[in-house]
């Protein structure tokens, strides 16, 4: 698989982060819920603590209305107890009045020191259901204010939903000039311009090989448009163990108790659960052979008891630092991972692979390149 050449010789480092189960999404069995897996400050603050100590470079704290934690103030608590890993912090568009959310995320980059990543997400609130249309405009505000106050001296913006005019940013300034980067997944087209337009890292779900690259062809579009250009990530699960037969094993037996009414009671209890990428990973599992696996690794059966990302890399070693090699030479640079239990599967990963990856973190703090481009012939490009 070909990919456009490149000049600097970080391009073939990649991000590796692992999950933090804050929406009570961890199990030893899946649709199972486990009282020691609950989601808790002690519980999924040792994810985080476990992830730093295996090596991962990054990790994603989600956000859900229904259960678990608050997603800023869990990333505020693992400010003082890290040093090294980044925390990507899910923010949902229009929960908290932009301003004040472009202050509180400023505070947090200097609790980290520039460790600091945003995954923007566009959703319906609790009782609510929105156009996507006016969801996406309502996240494209959002941003546009966010980095008014991150980068100008006063914010002055004039939307369909919010209108401000002379408003001081003093307090807003962050850590990392211009602000975090902004991880973003999507796929409308209204999503996909709001990320080529405004945000720096492009977020996928499993799918085959072909849809990956689709996705990421459309957003380099979309960049493109606005003459930018984009990193690419992976949200995948993982099964990893010494041989192909053992982890396989381990996907029978993780999903030997899911109850399939409980398993669609969990997915359908997400806001985003008929989202256009949602469909897409149920239409994964009903193309999917009688074993779950979509194509060779790739098992679908994850999805059975969780709304969103729905597959695993399933295999040895070898096999699945190929699998993500494979997805590294298509140009993807970022790999949000995770596993059941959370807190074993890091162990198993980052004793299995992560030392065979050669691995960066994408935040201003550290440095960031430039991107990796899409299979040929997309052209190569500066960001912004």
């Amino acid at each position: 698989m070909t990919v456009v050449p490149v000049t600097s010789a970080d391009l073939d480092a990649v991000e590796v982060a692992w999950f933090s189960a804050l929406c009570s999404d961890d199990y030893q069995f899946l649709g199972v819920p486990d009282g020691d897996l609950r989601s808790s400050w002690a519980h999924c603050s040792d994810i985080v603590k476990t992830a730093e100590a295996q090596g991962f470079g990054n990790i994603l704290c989600p956000s859900s209305y229904q259960v678990g934690q608050d997603t800023l103030s869990f990333v505020a608590g693992c400010a003082p107890i890290t040093d090294k890993i980044n925390l990507l912090a899910a923010v949902r568009c229009g929960e908290m009045q932009p301003i004040m959310l472009a202050r509180t995320i400023a505070t947090l980059d200097h609790m980290l020191q520039g460790r600091l990543t945003v995954n923007i997400i566009s959703s319906d609130f609790p009782g609510q259901k929105e156009d996507s249309p006016y969801r996406y405009q309502r996240s494209r505000e959002v941003v546009e204010i966010l980095k008014q106050a991150w980068t100008r001296d006063e914010i002055n913006h004039h939307g369909a939903v919010y209108d401000f005019a002379g408003l001081t940013t003093d307090p807003a300034k962050p850590y990392q000039t211009g602000g975090p980067l902004l991880y973003f997944g999507g796929y409308s087209p209204d999503a996909l311009d709001l990320c080529g337009e405004h945000c720096d890292v492009y977020l996928m779900w499993p799918e085959k090989i072909e849809e990956l690259e689709g996705r990421m062809k459309a957003a380099h579009a979309a960049a493109t448009r606005h003459k930018r250009t984009l990193d690419y990530g992976l949200r995948v699960h993982m099964i990893v163990r010494d041989t192909e037969a053992e982890a396989k094993d381990y996907a029978r037996y993780i999903a030997s108790k899911l109850d399939d009414d409980y398993g669609r009671a969990i997915r359908e209890r997400a806001l985003d659960s008929g989202s256009l990428g949602v469909s897409h990973q149920a239409r994964n599992r009903e193309l999917a052979d009688l074993d779950g696996y979509i194509e060779p690794h790739l098992w679908t059966g994850i999805g059975r008891a969780r709304s969103g990302c729905g597959a695993a890399l399933v295999g040895s070693s070898d096999q699945v630092l190929s699998k993500l090699e494979t997805y590294k030479n298509m140009g993807i640079r970022a790999f949000i991972l995770s596993g059941y239990p959370h807190i074993d599967e890091a162990g198993h990963f980052g004793k299995r692979v992560l030392p065979h990856l050669k691995t960066t973190q994408l935040n201003h703090a550290y440095g960031r390149v430039p991107a990796r481009m899409p299979a040929t012939p997309l052209g190569a490009g500066e960001r912004r």
